[in-house]
C-alpha cells in the first residue's frame, strides 16, 4: 500500500507540473461542480479479500443493489490538461461500517453517517472534444465515521463522461476504495452524476500596439541617491555607487542582502544570518520541526525514526505483531508452527470415525488452544485428512467433519471460531502408505498449519 501512495504522489506532482506550462488548450475542462448519487457496496470487496474474485461470481455472492447504501456527494472538477482533470469530492452517506477484526472496534448494528472527502486525478482516454469520453480516476481520500471513526484511503477506479454541450456533463464511475489506514476497509462505489461549469472561458486577449517610446529625460536624479539617471542603472530605487546605483543584491531574494548573508545563493532567514534553518541529521526536517534532530527520521513522527515497540528489529509499520517479538521471516511475530506441528502429529481417528482417539490427541489440543489464546493474533488452518478406505465423496466428507471436529474443540476452550480454517481433503494427501494397517492409521490425521493475518 505504501508503494501505490507514493505512485500516486508522483503522479500528482508530474501532472501538476505539467499543467503550469503557458498553453491554454481549447478542451481543458473549466472549473465545475456536480451533484452525484452514489451506492456504497460495503460487503463485496470484503468477501474478496477473504476468498477470491472467481469464488465471490461463482457463487453470486456479490452485493445486490437493494442491499447497498444510496449517497449524496459534491464534486469539483478543473483540467489541468486535456487529458487529466483535478477532482474533489465530498459525499455522505449512511452505512453499517465492517471494521476489521484488527481494527479492535465493534461494528455497529445501526447505519451511520459516514463523511468523506477525495482528491483525485481523473485521465480522460480522450478530450472533452468527444461525447462519450472512458477515464480512469486515482487518489487519496479520507473519511469520518460516526463523528468519531477517522480512516485514510486510496480512491481508484474507472468511469464514462457523457457530454451534453457548453460544459454540462453526465458521468458514472466504478470505484474501488483501498484501505490504507486501521480503522479504512476496502469497499465499492457505484456513481452517477450530472456537472455544470460555474463559469464562462475567458475570451482570447486583444493585442494592443505599443505606446510610442517617451521622450528622452532631462538629466536628473529620480530616486535621489546622489547618483544621476543616465549613470544608474536602478534609477527608480534608491543605491549605492558601489553597486551603480542598485541596492545591495539579495541573490537568493531571502530579505537579507548579501553582504549580511552568509549564504547569499540560499534562501534563509535572520536567524541564521541568511542561511536555511539546519539539518543536522539530513533527514529533510529542520532541527527546529526534528525532536530526533541527530537521528535520521520521517516526517510522519516527527524526525524520529519508526519505532520498534518490542526491539525485535521489525518496525511497527513492518511489525505484524508490534507489542511481540519475534523473527522478521515471521513478519516479527512468535514462531508457533513448529510447538504446533509437533502436537498435531499425536491426533489421530478411528476408520470412519471423526472422534479424537485417546488422551494424549486430547492433551495436545489442550496445548494448542492455549497457545492461540496467547497469541491473539495467531489465525489456524485445521486440515483433516483419511485413508482410502471407502469411496472418495464420502472420505472427502468424513475429512471435511475430521477438521470441524477439531475446530469444534479449540473454539470450545475459548479459541475465537473466526481465526480457524477447517479443510477436509480426503484421502488426497497421505503421508503413509494405504496398503497396511499402520500406514492407514497415519494417514487418518488432521494437520495444524499457524500463519497470521495479512
Amino acid at each position: 500500500m505504501k508503494k501505490l501512495m507514493f505512485s500516486l504522489i508522483a503522479m500528482m506532482v508530474v501532472v501538476a507540473s505539467s499543467a503550469q506550462t503557458p498553453s491554454a488548450p481549447s478542451y481543458k475542462k473549466l472549473p465545475t461542480l456536480s451533484v452525484n448519487f452514489f451506492l456504497k457496496d460495503m460487503k463485496t470487496a470484503n468477501l474478496i479479500d477473504h476468498t477470491s474474485l472467481s469464488s465471490v461470481l461463482n457463487n453470486s455472492q456479490w452485493t445486490k443493489v437493494r442491499d447497498m447504501n444510496p449517497g449524496l456527494g459534491l464534486a469539483y472538477y478543473e483540467g489541468l490538461t486535456e487529458h487529466v482533470d483535478f477532482m474533489a469530492t465530498l459525499a455522505g452517506s449512511y452505512v453499517k461500517y465492517p471494521f476489521s477484526y484488527y481494527a479492535g472496534v465493534s461494528p455497529s448494528n445501526d447505519n451511520k453517517f459516514l463523511l468523506e472527502s477525495s482528491a483525485n486525478l481523473n485521465i480522460k482516454l480522450l478530450t472533452d472534444k468527444y461525447f462519450l469520453v472512458p477515464y480512469f480516476s486515482f487518489g487519496v481520500g479520507a473519511s469520518m465515521y460516526a463523528g468519531t471513526y477517522f480512516a485514510a484511503y486510496a480512491p481508484m477506479g474507472a468511469g464514462l463522461q457523457l457530454n451534453l454541450g457548453e460544459g454540462t456533463f453526465v458521468h458514472t464511475m466504478f470505484g474501488y476504495n483501498a484501505k490504507i489506514s486501521p480503522l479504512a476497509t476496502n469497499h465499492l462505489t457505484y456513481s452517477i452524476g450530472i456537472g455544470s461549469p460555474i463559469k464562462e472561458r475567458k475570451a482570447a486577449p486583444v493585442v494592443m500596439a505599443p505606446p510610442p517610446p517617451p521622450p528622452a529625460p532631462v538629466e536628473k536624479d529620480t530616486d535621489g541617491d546622489g547618483i544621476v539617471d543616465s549613470k544608474d542603472k536602478c534609477p527608480t530605487v534608491p543605491g549605492v555607487a558601489k553597486y551603480d546605483g542598485c541596492p545591495v543584491p539579495d541573490t537568493d531574494g531571502d530579505g537579507i542582502n548579501d553582504e549580511n548573508d552568509k549564504c547569499p545563493t540560499v534562501k534563509g532567514i535572520a536567524k541564521y544570518q541568511g542561511c536555511p534553518i539546519p539539518d543536522t541529521d539530513k533527514d529533510g526536517i529542520n532541527d527546529e520541526e526534528d525532536k530526533c534532530p541527530t537521528v535520521p527520521g520521517v516526517a510522519r513522527y516527527q524526525g524520529c525514526p519508526i519505532p520498534d515497540t518490542d526491539g525485535d528489529g521489525v518496525n511497527d509499520e513492518e511489525d505484524k505483531c508490534p507489542t511481540e517479538a519475534g523473527p522478521r521471516s515471521n513478519y516479527g511475530c512468535p514462531e508457533i508452527q513448529q510447538k504446533i506441528t509437533e502436537l498435531s502429529k499425536s491426533i489421530y481417528f478411528t476408520t470412519a470415525s471423526a472422534k479424537v482417539m485417546d488422551k494424549k490427541a486430547i492433551k495436545s489440543l489442550d496445548e494448542v488452544a492455549e497457545i492461540l489464546k496467547k497469541y491473539t493474533k495467531a489465525m489456524l488452518t485445521v486440515e483433516g485428512h483419511t485413508d482410502n478406505t471407502g469411496k472418495a465423496d464420502a472420505n472427502k466428507k468424513l475429512s471435511q467433519k475430521r477438521a470441524d471436529s477439531v475446530k469444534e474443540y479449540l473454539a470450545g476452550k475459548g479459541v475465537d471460531a473466526s481465526r480457524i480454517t477447517a479443510i477436509g481433503y480426503g484421502s488426497e494427501k497421505p503421508i503413509d502408505t494405504n496398503k497396511t494397517p499402520a500406514g492407514r492409521a497415519k494417514n487418518r490425521r488432521v494437520e495444524l498449519k499457524a500463519s497470521y493475518a495479512q
